[in-house]
């Protein structure tokens, strides 16, 4: 076989795969390059460098795992413009997006590599001595999704390290040369072992998670994937962190004015062509502005520019890969039916995996688009006349990732975004994310915390020393 230019990363060395595989980028759909797929031999050796790596790694003063941590971000950012470009071709999001990505990847980095675990004291008198510590787990499976495969990297990477973890990361098939590219580099900064990088063509998910020397899996992507995660882990009583799927319901209370709040709206929805498990999945506007905001949502349908990422001007990409745009057509077909499209609703004449962003108008809950999680450039705008039963209707679904509550009045929009049921509800904003603010899902979400101290808590084994005077 002829030597691959991108290599997996096992034991600190860049190794071929043991097979190849097609990367394709969606704008185009040509083969980009053949990237290395690692057997579930090389799975299994990259699990045991990272288990003869750990007690070393766990040692290294927290202040030492900082420098390497900084050492990556800087790393990063001295090739942000090589890395953005590569994650276009195989992303497909727009190159302002994509450097976006890579520059809040190397933020996030850094924010992790300034937290601390100090040893908390919770009791101390002449008869006892408790204290508190947080202690590494061991080796960590990382599981990255196609939709942001570099900063949702960084979710995980970085304060599993800080905490004295090692880790086994497996990016998402369709979108791996990122990843392998950071593997270059992580040779070159991190102890031997310490991170490993193999790809896989969905096929080691499985073994990865059920794995007996990994002690925690940290998984992000769909809530049917997350469920398969927790039974692999289910058998050893793995931690496991799963951030998963979303139907974020936007309100929109009688208050707002439609031509101001639509570019807002419209971007909460349409970010990354609407992949983006926070996006606005679903929108409830009051009936006394419901034309108008449709229309205004329709307009700015119309006049986006969806494209190449790597052209100049494009606002909107392709979806990342065939199964995901064949599902979104499928939704806006079963919409025909159970709406009205005043936006968008097709696929331009030309190689990519294009959808032109669409509004869909008099929807109602119990639809396809409105009950499932399209995570394409498709919003359903639902009517509704009373806020309560509004709030009862976003509240249904049995996901509860996200959710916002639009106002003039902030005081109102506080009382309904206290009712809604979801891990965030943002105010006057949608979608926004912050390395120091935890994040995390309810009911069939997520299970778990990232992002924050609550994060990197999450990396680590609570142990209790309690010493009698």
């Amino acid at each position: 076989m002829a030597e691959q230019a991108y290599k997996l990363l096992i034991g600190g060395n860049l190794v071929d795969g043991d097979s190849t595989m097609d990367v394709v980028n969606p704008a185009t759909e040509d083969v980009i390059t053949k990237a290395p797929r690692a057997s579930e031999a090389q799975l299994n050796d990259a699990v045991a460098a990272a288990k003869a790596a750990f007690p070393a790694w766990a040692e290294t003063p927290i202040e030492q795992r900082r420098t390497v941590i900084n050492a990556i971000a800087n790393a990063i950012e001295a090739e942000a413009e090589d890395f953005a470009r590569l994650l276009t071709q195989e992303q497909g999001k727009p190159l302002p997006d994509a450097t976006g990505e890579v520059l809040g990847t190397v933020a996030f980095m850094r924010y992790f590599a300034t937290l601390d675990m100090p040893v908390k004291v919770l009791d101390d008198n002449e008869g006892r001595r408790i204290e508190a510590h947080r202690k590494p787990l061991g080796v960590i499976g990382a599981i990255v999704p196609w939709n942001f495969p570099m900063i949702l990297m960084a979710f995980k990477l970085p304060p599993a390290l800080l905490a004295g973890n090692t880790l086994v990361l497996k990016p998402a098939p369709t979108t791996p040369l990122t990843t392998l590219k950071l593997a270059g580099i992580l040779k070159e900064i991190v102890p031997a072992g310490v991170v490993n990088v193999i790809t896989d063509a969905n096929d080691l998910g499985a073994p990865l998670t059920a794995h007996p020397d990994i002690r925690k899996v940290s998984f992000t992507g769909s809530t049917a994937t997350g469920a398969k995660v927790m039974e692999g882990a289910a058998k050893l009583l793995k931690r496991v962190t799963l951030e998963l799927g979303g139907n974020d319901a936007g309100i929109v209370l009688d208050d707002v004015d439609p031509k101001e709040a639509a570019p807002q709206l419209f971007q909460s929805a349409f970010q990354n062509s609407g992949q983006v498990c926070i996006a606005m999945k679903r929108l409830y506007v009051h009936e006394s502005i419901y034309d108008e905001m449709c229309a205004e949502l329709a307009k700015l349908a119309e006049e986006a520019i969806i494209g190449d990422g790597l052209e100049q001007g494009t606002q909107l990409g392709p979806l990342q890969n065939k199964m995901q745009y064949d599902k979104v057509k499928d939704l806006i077909e079963d919409a025909r039916g159970s709406g009205n499209i005043i936006a968008g609703g097709t696929t331009p004449d030309q190689k990519g995996y294009f959808i032109r962003p669409t509004i869909v108008r008099d929807i109602e809950d119990g639809t396809r688009l409105v009950d499932e999680e399209q995570f394409g450039p498709v919003l359903p705008v639902i009517k509704y006349s009373d806020a309560d039963d509004a709030v009862a209707r976003a509240n249904a679904s049995p996901y509860g990732l996200g959710g916002s509550v639009w106002a003039k009045d902030t005081d109102r929009a506080y009382a309904l975004a206290d009712k809604m049921d979801a891990g965030t509800i943002w105010v006057n904003k949608h979608a926004e994310l912050d390395p120091m603010i935890p994040f995390g899902g309810s009911k069939m979400s997520g299970v778990g915390a990232e992002l924050g101290a609550d994060g990197l808590e999450e990396f680590t084994q609570l142990k209790i020393i309690n010493m009698a005077r």
